[in-house]
C-alpha cells in the first residue's frame, strides 16, 4: 500500500475531531458524522469505501470537497489502490535505476547497450600469417632455386672424385669432407666420446632451447641481440674448425702453417 504523508493523516485527524465535536453537540447528525468520519479516515489511510474504485473516487472526491479542495488532485490518486490503477510502462532511455516514486508503479527498464562496451569487435592488426600458402610457397621456390642451380653447376662442373681405393696405399694426410672436418679437428683435441657425442650433442640441444629462452617478438634484427650472438658464436666456433683442420693440418695431420709446408686440402 502507498506510504500516506504526514499532513495528509493529521487532516484527517482534524477532520475526524470536527466530526466528532459535531457529534457531541449536534447529536441529531450522529449517524452522518460518523460516516463521515469514517469515510474521511478511510480516504486518509488509502483504502476503498465500500470495496470498490468507484467508491473510493466518490469518497476521495467528498473528502476533497469536505477539506475545501486544499489536498492535490495527484495525492488524491495516490490513495486509489494500485490494484485499481491503469497498468502503464514507462520507458527508461538510459540504464540507471528508475526514480523512486509511487510503491506499486510498473516500470519496465528499456535500454539500448553497445556491443562495443560488451566484447571487442574491432579487429586489431596482427604480424601472424598462415604456414600455406604463405610460408611453404616460399621454401618451395626455394628449394626449386637451388636444385635447378645445382643442376646447372654439375653439367659444367666435375665432381673432384678421385680413382678406387687402394687399401694397400693409404692418403697422407687422410682427411673427412669439409663439412666433417670441424668434427676431425674435436677428435685431435678430445676423448672421442667427448668429441664425436657431447659436444655437438650440448651445441645442438643449446639451439633447440633457444626459441624458447629467447621470447623477444620482433623481427627486426637490431632488436634481436641475443639470438644473433647466439647464432654468430655456434658458426664462428665451427667454421673456425674447418678452417684448421682444410689448410692448417698437414700430413699425419699435424698442425703447419699453408703458406710453409703447401696447401693439404682439396675442393
Amino acid at each position: 500500500m502507498a506510504d500516506i504523508p504526514e499532513h495528509l493523516l493529521k487532516r484527517a485527524q482534524q477532520a475526524r475531531a470536527r466530526l466528532t465535536g459535531d457529534e457531541a453537540t449536534g447529536g441529531g447528525d450522529s449517524v452522518a458524522g460518523a460516516d463521515a468520519g469514517r469515510e474521511s479516515e478511510l480516504v486518509g489511510a488509502g483504502a476503498p469505501v465500500g470495496g470498490s474504485s468507484t467508491g473510493s473516487s466518490t469518497a476521495g472526491a467528498a473528502a476533497s470537497a469536505a477539506a475545501g479542495d486544499k489536498i492535490p488532485a495527484h495525492l488524491l490518486d495516490r490513495t486509489t489502490p494500485v490494484a485499481d490503477r491503469p497498468q502503464t510502462e514507462v520507458a527508461v532511455p538510459t540504464a540507471t535505476a528508475p526514480p523512486a516514486g509511487s510503491a506499486g508503479n510498473t516500470q519496465r527498464l528499456l535500454t539500448v547497450v553497445k556491443s562495443g562496451s560488451i566484447q571487442d569487435v574491432k579487429t586489431l592488426p596482427s604480424d601472424k600469417v598462415h604456414v600455406w600458402p604463405h610460408l611453404l610457397i616460399v621454401e618451395f621456390v626455394a628449394a626449386l632455386a637451388v636444385t635447378g642451380f645445382l643442376l646447372i653447376f654439375s653439367i659444367f662442373v666435375n665432381a673432384p672424385l678421385l680413382e678406387l681405393a687402394n687399401f694397400n696405399e693409404t692418403t697422407n694426410p687422410s682427411k673427412a669432407p669439409w663439412y666433417f672436418l670441424g668434427l676431425q679437428e674435436l677428435l685431435t683435441m678430445f676423448h672421442p666420446m667427448v668429441a664425436g657425442v657431447t659436444i655437438p650433442g650440448m651445441g645442438i640441444f643449446l639451439l633447440i632451447l633457444a626459441p624458447y629462452v629467447d621470447r623477444n617478438p620482433h623481427t627486426a634484427p637490431d632488436k634481436r641481440k641475443f639470438a644473433i650472438a647466439l647464432m654468430t658464436i655456434h658458426l664462428l666456433f665451427w667454421a673456425t674448425l674447418v678452417m684448421i683442420g682444410s689448410f692448417f693440418r698437414g700430413p699425419g695431420f699435424n698442425f703447419v702453417f699453408p703458406w710453409e709446408a703447401g696447401l693439404f686440402f682439396d675442393f
